[in-house]
């Protein structure tokens, strides 16, 4: 059986909005930190290089987040497994899982890092990156590929702390890479003048701090997630969960991504001011949808756990719980962005650019105003994800990545930059709906309570 320490929080006990605010604060928080790696290159960029520069590593963003999400989305999707077993309380299968979750992470490493280098410069040019920046987002992106495997290795290893329920020591991790890549950035930008290249340094360095933090803090005090030679076995069964589960929300997330990746070619066909305008409104939104991210987080643990244990009534009651609060965050959303998005938006890019200033407010204020359905779909996404549901998930994801398609088909030569504005609210209406029947149906398909087992719902 697993001893349960201070540096576990078992979600299938007490009460259910205590244990997700419990586990989600620190995650947000954690969150908030990482997003600050992105908005420190942003800032320091925009300020110090100006425009151009920024517009290079907006350019690149949605191929970094193609190559990441996928890889995120793998190690996430092994950590549900991770987390079921700890609910059920079954130490055995969970370490077997662990040790087969490091091997996995490994593979993936490598196959990213190669294949991603090898089509770095096709693919910017079929993305249409304007000749003037093109060498700039290059450059930027080839380090964080060639250091990928350093990503890969913060995801799983937060990822297997947070199945356990310890949210904490991520963030602590984090708080701390997140301050030295913010010294490393003006260290590298301006006092030794190594441009967005250096920006790129600055980040895989201050994430390599917070890989040795895990592993160290692991090794001390969570020995169970560092496997011996002899939990590391070939189970059929086991490697076909990881894996389907794996490949089914990393599919989710490349999808999605492939469908951004895309999009920004659009984006790019409208020239060097409008991508620094998409890049700043990309940038503030994210940092808006942390928290749903966040919940939607939370409550994947929260069911992964609890679905292991049997309990399906925690489960639909997280679920709830997880909406409501999405909700509340939505409606502080709208109310701040709306009324704060230009000094927002100069505070970020430094810019005086009335059209770059007017581009990105449009932007915001269409997506922002559509949170109160993206947070519906994180949440059930997630909780489905969580519970087992691999299919639907991933549908909704195809069905994302084809308005996108269509979007640059048709919307973006119809109406311009308006209908890259209006695309995602259309494709968090669309998908939500589809999320949602599959919950309506899995909750009909369930009982309260399935004895002590780790049921299996499809």
């Amino acid at each position: 059986m697993i001893i349960m320490k201070a540096n576990t929080m078992n979600m299938t006990e007490g009460n259910i909005l205590k244990n997700l605010i419990y586990f989600a604060i620190p995650v947000l928080i954690g969150n908030i930190f990482q997003q600050l790696y992105n908005v420190a290159d942003t800032a320091i960029i925009g300020n110090i290089l100006g425009d151009s520069a920024l517009a290079a590593v907006g350019a690149a963003a949605p191929v970094y987040g193609l190559m990441i999400g996928f890889a995120g989305g793998l190690t996430n999707g092994f950590a549900v497994i991770i987390a079921r077993y700890f609910g059920a309380n079954n130490e055995h299968e969970m370490k077997r899982s662990v040790a087969l979750t490091y091997i996995l992470s490994a593979i993936i490493a490598i196959v990213l890092t190669t294949g991603s280098v090898a089509i770095l410069h096709p693919l910017m040019k079929s993305l249409k990156t304007p000749d003037e920046i093109i060498t700039d987002t290059e450059s930027y992106m080839r380090i964080i590929m060639l250091f990928s495997s350093v990503t890969i290795a913060y995801n799983m290893l937060a990822g297997m702390m947070r199945a356990i329920g310890n949210s904490k020591a991520p963030l602590y991790f984090l708080i701390v890479s997140t301050f030295v890549n913010i010294g490393l950035d003006f260290l590298f930008v301006k006092g030794f003048g190594m441009g967005v290249a250096g920006a790129a340094y600055a980040t895989v360095i201050s994430q390599g701090v917070s890989v040795v933090l895990c592993f160290v803090y692991a090794l001390k005090t969570c020995g169970f997630l560092i496997f011996r030679k002899s939990e590391l076995v070939w189970d059929k069964t086991l490697l076909s969960d990881l894996t389907s589960t794996g490949l089914s929300m990393g599919l989710m997330y490349a999808i999605v991504s492939v469908g951004s990746v895309i999009l920004q070619g659009a984006v790019n066909s409208f020239g060097t001011s409008t991508i620094t305008a998409h890049t700043a409104a990309r940038k503030i939104d994210d940092i808006f949808m942390l928290p749903l991210g966040t919940i939607a987080m939370a409550s994947s643990t929260f069911a992964s756990q609890n679905f292991g244990a049997g309990k399906m009534d925690r489960v639909k009651q997280g679920i709830r719980y997880g909406i409501i609060i999405s909700m509340i965050w939505s409606a502080v959303s709208v109310i701040v962005c709306v009324l704060l998005r230009r000094p927002l938006i100069q505070a970020l890019t430094g810019t005086t650019d009335e059209a770059v200033i007017s581009t990105a407010s449009r932007y915001i204020i269409w997506n922002v105003t559509f949170f109160f359905v993206l947070g519906v779909l994180l949440v059930l996404r997630s909780s489905l994800q969580g519970v087992g549901r691999k299919l639907v998930p991933v549908t909704g994801s195809v069905v994302e990545f084809l308005l996108k398609i269509l979007a640059v088909a048709v919307l973006a030569p119809q109406l311009g930059y308006f209908g890259i504005c209006i695309l995602e609210p259309v494709i968090w209406a669309v998908c939500a709906m589809i999320v949602v029947a599959d919950y309506l149906h899995f909750t009909r398909k369930i009982g309260s309570r399935v004895d002590g087992k780790v049921p299996v719902i499809v």
